[in-house]
């Protein structure tokens, strides 16, 4: 099935499957998006990242949530 498949299928879904839909889609995307932050973390891709803000905090230049 290709994308305009999907678009297709998409558009004749009801109002209360959209909302389903949209759910699932969401939760689908999160756990795609949290593999990936893991992935990225477990080959160092993200250690960078860290040492800055860690720095950063060092340095008073943080502003607490």
């Amino acid at each position: 099935m290709g994308i305009s498949e999907i678009e297709n299928a998409v558009r004749q879904l009801s109002s209360e499957e959209l909302v389903q839909f949209r759910r699932w889609f969401a939760e689908f995307d999160a756990e795609l998006w949290d593999k990936q932050i893991e992935e990225d973390s477990k080959a160092g891709r993200m250690d960078k990242l860290a040492e800055e803000a860690l720095k950063d905090l060092r340095e008073g230049r943080t502003t607490e949530l």
